[in-house]
């Protein structure tokens, strides 16, 4: 099948009944999804969240507010539905499954937990890799079965474990090559001698390394468990032909490694929304990437993306069912 031109895409867009460029955003979001599908009659009908819960070793050196014992209280808390991103999946039609790709602790016996435990949580990358490159082939490859697995037009991802700010703002300084001050945040609310600390931590954990790394090093050095199984993830459902919903910060550290893994990936992402984390424009930008919501979130769990999927629906929609000026009888602009 031939591709479809920009032209050719832009040409049914500017033939909807409405001015031209009326519908703002919606109309380039449409334009993305035919651009990947390859197609000016786009479906986005299903989509499905993951949730990949891991622990961090630098945890434990006091970049976080919370104790490391919230990742296994929340993935507990995911799959009795208490969460935010449980509530924001039931409401929009969004299928939820939970992985443990590497929490602290003995293994979580549950029946809706996808148990795929790379070790109970990483190394501290304050003085070695958070990981070995046997663990990040085994995450990554973990990751990418999950995401090719059953029939969702779009994937949305998401993560939980406590100092993965951490982890994310290390692998956007070594692949961005932007500063460490520039990129730390407050994570789950840290006061000011607090991430006056955690950045102090985070640059003698960066200091270990060359400025700029490889995304595999970079995971191998920095990452966390989940981290790599969600960039995987995001390799597996561009190469099975659904697009990517990108959460916050921490999903887009993901989706930078992913997208310097692979450059394709880059086609199948959608950026749901920008997070109060200062890191997080210096990733999108690194990304030439535009989100597509400002709602001072920063929760993580793949809750933006999942307030975003109505508005990818509705574009492909749009694209799909809306009447052209001549189907409709309707007088074009003059």
């Amino acid at each position: 099948m031939a591709l479809l031109t920009d032209a050719a895409i832009q040409a049914a867009i500017n033939a909807k009944t409405k001015p031209l460029g009326a519908l703002g955003r919606i109309e380039s979001l449409a334009a993305d999804i035919a651009r990947f599908q390859n197609t000016l009659r786009p479906r986005m009908e299903r989509c499905g969240l993951i949730i990949f819960a891991a622990d961090h070793g630098i945890a434990g050196k006091g970049v976080s507010k919370f104790p490391q014992a919230v990742t296994r209280q929340m993935v507990l808390n995911f799959l009795a539905g208490g969460a935010a991103a449980n509530v924001f999946a039931a409401t929009s039609g969004v299928s939820l499954r939970v992985v443990d790709a590497g929490v602290a602790g003995d293994p979580i016996i549950h029946s809706r937990l996808i148990s795929r435990r790379i070790a109970p949580g990483t190394a501290s990358s304050l003085h070695g890799p958070a990981m070995t490159p046997a663990q990040l082939s085994a995450a990554l490859a973990a990751g990418k079965a999950l995401a090719e697995e059953g029939n969702d037009d779009a994937l949305a991802f998401g993560e939980m474990g406590i100092a993965n700010t951490s982890a994310a703002t290390l692998i956007g300084h070594k692949l961005t090559g932007d500063p460490i001050s520039a990129l730390t945040g407050r994570g789950t609310g840290l006061d000011d001698a607090a991430l006056a600390r955690k950045t102090e931590i985070l640059a003698r954990a960066a200091a270990r390394t060359p400025d700029n790394l490889s995304a595999e090093e970079a995971l191998i050095q920095y990452g966390g468990f989940e981290i790599a199984m969600m960039a995987g993830a995001m390799l597996g459902a561009a190469g099975a032909g659904r697009m990517i919903l990108v959460d916050g910060f921490i999903a887009t550290a993901a989706a930078l490694a992913a997208a310097r893994l692979d450059p394709a990936t880059r086609r199948a992402m959608i950026f749901a929304h920008i997070s109060p984390e200062p890191g997080h424009q210096h990733l999108l930008a690194a990304l030439d990437a535009a989100p597509l919501l400002s709602l001072g979130m920063r929760l993580g769990e793949g809750t933006g993306a999942l307030l975003a999927w109505p508005l990818v629906r509705a574009a492909a929609a749009m694209l799909r069912d809306m009447a052209s000026f001549e189907d409709a009888g309707v007088s074009g602009p003059a």
